[in-house]
């Protein structure tokens, strides 16, 4: 059997070439630079080895250094992914889930009592950012996205692609009855930054141009409970107002519907050490789609 140097050496090492630098290296680890320094010193007389030279503020890993580097790379998200696996089973876990304040509102929040009682062990953390997380800085261990597809760094499966469809209030429909989809040319319509009314109106044959005038907004929750308030004709995603039509907050006055561009996406780091746990959250949240009907185009 190899007699092995010390894991601390080695995360050291690995640290140390990866950040091409001892200081930064340092920094990760919450140790001193000496520490760092003394560690891989200890290595390069281990192997009679140089394993980094310094370029200016950098220092540099030999090949030597980088395939080394590489294997304890490997052998720690080996260690990390038994550590979850371990924490999974006895159901010790926190699971942070960061996604948009509009999904986190009308969509996810309503659904979590689920999760709660499939996974009473699981604590989740849910982060309502609308910026993209940044999974190496911000703790994030899962993101919902709703967008194309394709971030860099990251895995992603996509959940469901959903509809656009106008929806308005009982009261708003009281106080102006409409028949047909012409009706809506002299309604309040509510408008969206990026969801044109044109494209509904082209989809029932209908030539009339987004309204010039009435509310904007840049936010998809925002515009679904101004509907709500009675405020007008919103022309809403499907996943945002599911629950507001079932209960009959909200009303669809005409069925026809058009599909949205982008889809609804979960996304995690393959590194992550709680693969484990993000595998059934996202197990949990396809049932949940299939369940509801969230959204009328199911991707299998």
């Amino acid at each position: 059997m190899v007699a092995l140097p010390p894991f601390s050496s080695l995360r050291a090492l690995e640290a140390a070439a990866r950040l091409q630098s001892y200081s930064r290296a340092a920094a990760e680890l919450h140790v001193t630079h000496g520490a760092v320094s003394q560690q891989i010193r200890g290595l390069q007389e281990r192997f009679g080895l140089r394993l980094f030279r310094r370029d200016g503020n950098a220092m540099l890993p030999s090949e030597t250094a980088l395939r080394l580097a590489r294997r304890v790379a490997d052998a720690i998200r080996t260690l990390e992914s038994g550590v979850a696996e371990l924490n999974a089973e006895r159901g010790a876990s926190t699971l942070t889930v960061t996604t948009v304040s509009g999904f986190a509102n009308r969509w996810l929040a309503p659904h979590m009592r689920d999760f709660a009682e499939h996974f009473p062990d699981v604590l989740v953390n849910i982060v309502s950012d609308d910026r993209l997380s940044d999974f190496r800085t911000d703790g994030a261990d899962v993101g919902l996205r709703y967008g194309p597809g394709g971030w860099p760094d990251l895995e992603a499966e996509q959940l469901f692609r959903e509809t656009l469809f106008p929806v308005c209030s009982p009261a708003f429909l009281d106080r102006w009855p409409l028949a047909t989809p012409k009706d809506l040319t002299s309604a309040p319509l509510l408008r969206h930054r990026f969801w044109p009314w044109r494209l509904w109106f082209a989809s029932v044959r209908l030539d009339y141009e987004e309204p010039p005038t009435g509310l904007l907004f840049d936010d998809s929750g925002l515009l679904a409970e101004a509907a709500a308030q009675g405020l007008g004709v919103a022309l809403a995603r499907s996943s945002l107002v599911a629950h507001d039509v079932q209960s009959g907050r909200l009303i669809r006055p005409f069925p026809a519907e058009i599909a949205a561009e982008f889809g609804h996406y979960v996304v995690w780091r393959a590194d992550s050490r709680k693969l484990v746990l993000i595998g059934r959250f996202r197990d949990w949240l396809k049932g949940q789609i299939a369940a509801t009907g969230t959204a009328a185009a199911q991707v299998p």
